[in-house]
């Protein structure tokens, strides 16, 4: 019987998920669902000095907005738990304990000072099978020494013995087999007294294994640590059951020159963190996808191709879509430019795509702020009109106004090249002829308005863009006889009624300029 799927998504509750990091998790996502296995949120809190308050809530709130639910997490649980690696230190210590008997690990003394030492005095020191004869380890003391050292309440740091002279091989998914010779790793520290955490190599490997995780799907950043795991695999005597591995490519700055990171959001104006984000320490704000107007399907579309192509020209995908057509032999080996353009370009794609109602919800509390008091109704039939204009839900405001509020001003260079001097008179007409219609839909009001402006002989251009200068105050926006039939007759004539008695006015403070 095949063994189920079980993929984990594990970061580090240190401060704000990068959105690569999301970018990982989606397809750790996409994988488990596809095989119909388990998406796992484990959280690794080993290194305690780095822990940031609110990081780890954070992660569980970007993953609610963006709907990639966990099958198993430290909030959900599971049989597997608990999923924080800060509580599950009796397990690591009995496998630390293992290592050390086997001989595969060892303890070291060495001070912070002893090792800098080291590395002046040595060029390109590393701690290996070359140098740990010279270092304060228990390689290089008795066993009396060594417990004398622990008892007296010494710190120390447990290291990996790697021999030298060893092929490893990563079996990678996207890159094929990767082999190293053990000679050039160093005796990593996997476990440290003053906190009695291991670190993450450990940790890593012992909960991948007893969590019985199938795939191990990370970003390319983590390659230069897959063989020492695979060594750690062999030291406790795991390999065959040992998870395939599957390093994605990186997420690169919009130029392409390295790794996306903040700094570039902040440069170029565009958000790198799912959510937005408030540093504890310094109050640093920095924004996020949610609350920069981004649909978070959009986010999940953009961030799917972003290292992944469906060997398509189809770009908009719904998750289920994803699902069924991702696969790792799609996947680049190279990295992939981060094109906050097209990221705009597919939230704008979903914005069309959005029933009005939705649309209008989300247009309703930027309304409300506004001290606008509306309908749903008629904001449903707003958002209808203007929606292809906008890349965001807050940009809504800008193109439908007019639709709530009368111009306060208008427009000096539409009044320059369209308020003739007849106009007023014409605008006149204009009311009365509204005034008279019993059925004000955009259809009907211009059938009969177009049949006045012919049979007057009237410029179309002048009448209709004064008309548009009176209900919106400049030269934009959508059909006309949509925005009145909107607004509905009372207050297009309102509006109209006003213009005609302030455009002459300022018409003549225009031309005494």
């Amino acid at each position: 019987m095949q063994q189920k799927t079980r993929v984990r998504f594990a970061p580090s509750p240190t401060g704000p998920l990068h959105i690569g990091g999301v970018r990982t998790a989606l397809y750790n996502y996409l994988y488990a669902k596809q095989t119909g296995g388990d998406f796992i949120l484990r959280i690794e809190d080993t290194d305690s000095t780095r822990f940031v308050p609110g990081a780890e809530e954070y992660i569980q709130e970007a993953f609610d907005w963006l709907g990639l639910s966990f099958d198993e997490s430290p909030a959900k649980g599971g049989k597997y738990g608990p999923y924080k690696q800060s509580q599950r230190k009796e397990v690591y210590r009995q496998y630390v304990q293992g290592l050390l008997e086997k001989g595969a690990a060892y303890i070291a003394f060495d001070t912070p000072e002893e090792l800098e030492a080291s590395r002046a005095e040595v060029p390109n020191f590393q701690y290996d099978a070359s140098t740990r004869q010279r270092m304060r380890n228990s390689l290089t003391m008795n066993a009396q020494e060594t417990n004398s050292l622990i008892a007296s309440g010494t710190q120390y740091v447990v290291r990996i013995k790697v021999d030298p002279g060893h092929e490893i091989t990563v079996h990678d998914m996207i890159r094929g087999d990767v082999v190293i010779n053990s000679a050039v790793l160093d005796d990593k520290v996997i476990y440290k007294s003053a906190d009695e955490l291991p670190t993450y190599h450990l940790a890593n490997v012992v909960d991948d294994h007893l969590m019985e995780i199938t795939h191990v799907i990370r970003g390319e950043e983590w390659l230069p640590s897959a063989p020492l795991h695979v060594w750690l695999y062999r030291s406790l005597g795991w390999e065959e059951s040992m998870p395939r591995f599957a390093h994605l490519p990186l997420l690169l700055k919009p130029e392409g020159n390295g790794k996306l990171s903040k700094r570039d959001g902040d440069r170029l104006g565009f958000p790198v963190f799912p959510l937005e984000w408030k540093d504890p320490s310094s109050g640093d704000l920095s924004t996020g996808y949610r609350e920069s107007g981004y649909l978070p399907k959009a986010v999940i579309n953009f961030l799917a191709l972003l290292g992944w192509n469906p060997g398509t020209e189809q770009e908009i995908f719904s998750l289920e879509e994803l699902i069924a057509a991702f696969s790792f032999e799609r996947c680049s080996k190279s990295g992939a430019k981060f094109d906050v353009e097209k990221a705009k370009w597919f939230n704008h794609q979903y914005i069309l795509h959005l029933p009005d109602s939705e649309l209008a919800a989300l247009f309703m509390p930027i309304l409300t702020e506004k001290g606008i008091t509306v309908s749903p109704e008629k904001v449903t039939r707003v958002v209808a009109l203007v929606k292809d204009r906008v890349h965001f839900v807050k940009e809504l405001w800008d193109q439908s106004a007019y639709f709530f509020v009368a111009p306060e001003s208008y427009d000096e260079k539409t009044i320059r090249k369209r308020w003739k001097s007849e106009t007023a008179g014409q605008m006149q007409q204009l009311v009365h002829l509204l005034n008279e219609m019993e059925d004000f839909s955009a259809t009907n009001q211009e059938e009969i308005v177009m049949a006045w402006i012919q049979q007057n002989q009237l410029h179309t251009g002048n009448i209709m863009n004064a008309f548009r200068l009176a209900i919106v105050g400049e030269g934009k926006g959508v059909h006309m006889f949509h925005i009145t039939e909107v607004i509905g007759k009372e207050e297009t004539i309102e509006r109209l009624e006003r213009a005609i008695l302030r455009i002459p006015t300022l018409m003549e403070n225009i031309n005494n300029q």
